[in-house]
């Protein structure tokens, strides 16, 4: 509630935006895997040849993070995910009539470009504008929905093609991305409440609360973009980006390598993912108890203990143990990265720092499982490999933590202000 006794306007956005990133989540990242093997099929052409247009769409979708957080930065979230969402409806409706893998990667090129304009960054620019002692919440309700968004769309988009056809499926889940998205982003996003006569956090507009270690209205782009604490930063969140790719990617062949059976090895992998959720609400309930650079260096510790567990324990207690682990180690990372950003450089360009840190996990991702393959046949097995992951996951907790050092606030700060 705010002083007027009605509900803080930053909660509305926080309920819209929970409901357009399982929407925008769901269809335009989960959905693609139902729709693989119908294109195949329908264009002839290989896995390998479809799936590169979705990988296509998140390269773009890296790249074009960058100038979509400078414009959040400058004109608020709401005309910039309002018009990503109506051009992301129209790309899905071209994706259903599209009848070559040419027009395919043609269509993913500009829903690469959309989804800088709808997912997660944005939205997370959007509501650290309007929150600072609340922020570790607000950020929890949104990613906990988006969480559910794989749970939600993937049997359902599943029924849609086994009802409609892949085609139709797709012109129906169009519908569904623009009757929630469209109007919600519209209606429901303000620039900042200082427009409603409010301060963060509903307090009055002359006193915003700061939360602890945060500096005022912040660092510019440029001075932070070439600071050493974005460096440190960015090297933290690229390693445990790589680590958390590589093991997507390989973890059923290395489980396969130990001689589990598929059936398990698939439910410990799918298991990640569900154990993303129970992780981010520790982190709601630790991260402001803690200094931000033990909080960060904790995360990617969980991550590294996953791993040595999964190397070192035999049998499923191993395994059971890397799945809690590392699975509640990733999904605190999607919020330590957004709470991250507010806590060392501020306010003043947190949609331009976070779509460049976004543009560095992105190419990390891209690069890790190529780099991974190398490594397998280089080394001749997974074991290595994944204790060079849980070094990589260990290198990130270290720069994660030197990139604020916990007494060292003050210093840090007017340091950067002067550069």
């Amino acid at each position: 509630m705010n002083g007027r006794g009605r509900l803080f306007h930053g909660w509305w956005m926080v309920a819209a935006l929970s409901a357009t990133e399982v929407v925008s989540w769901g269809i335009l990242y989960y959905a693609f895997a139902v729709f693989l093997r119908p294109m195949e099929e329908a264009f002839g052409a290989s896995r390998a040849a479809v799936s590169g247009a979705f990988s296509l769409g998140l390269l773009l979708a890296g790249i074009a993070a960058v100038p979509a957080g400078r414009w959040v930065d400058r004109h608020g979230a709401r005309g910039l995910m309002t018009a990503g969402s109506c051009a992301a409806t129209l790309l899905v409706l071209a994706w259903s009539r599209v009848e070559s893998v040419a027009g395919l990667y043609a269509v993913w090129a500009g829903l690469g470009l959309t989804m800088a304009t709808v997912l997660y960054e944005p939205a997370f620019a959007a509501i650290t504008a309007w929150f600072v002692r609340h922020r570790g919440r607000a950020l929890t309700v949104v990613t906990l929905f988006g969480g559910l968004a794989s749970f939600l769309f993937l049997p359902f988009t599943e029924r849609l093609v086994a009802t409609w056809g892949w085609r139709t499926a797709l012109q129906g889940l169009a519908l569904v991305l623009a009757g929630v998205t469209i109007p919600l982003h519209a209606l429901v996003l303000r620039r900042r409440p200082a427009d409603l006569g409010l301060g963060p956090d509903g307090g009055p507009p002359t006193a915003p609360p700061e939360a602890p270690g945060e500096k005022g209205a912040g660092i510019l782009l440029g001075p932070a973009l070439r600071s050493r604490e974005f460096r440190r930063l960015a090297a933290a969140f690229m390693l445990s980006a790589a680590a958390v790719a590589a093991v997507s990617v390989h973890l059923l062949s290395y489980l396969a390598e130990r001689g589990l059976p598929g059936a398990w090895a698939a439910s410990a992998a799918g298991s990640i993912g569900l154990m993303q959720l129970p992780g981010r609400l520790l982190f709601a309930s630790f991260a402001g108890r803690l200094a931000p650079g033990w909080t960060t260096a904790g995360v990617f510790l969980l991550q590294t203990l996953g791993l040595v567990v999964l190397v070192t324990v035999p049998g499923l207690p191993g395994i059971a143990g890397f799945v809690v682990l590392f699975g509640m180690g990733q999904g605190m990372s999607t919020l330590l990265r957004a709470s991250r950003i507010a806590e060392v450089f501020g306010l003043a360009a947190y949609g331009g720092i976070s779509g460049a840190l976004a543009l560095c996990t992105t190419l990390a991702r891209t690069a890790a499982p190529v780099g991974v393959a190398l490594l397998y046949t280089f080394l001749g097995g997974y074991e290595p490999v994944f204790w060079l992951l849980a070094l990589a996951a260990l290198a990130a907790a270290v720069y994660g933590f030197t990139a604020e050092r916990p007494n060292d606030t003050t210093t840090r700060g007017s340091r950067l202000a002067r550069r």
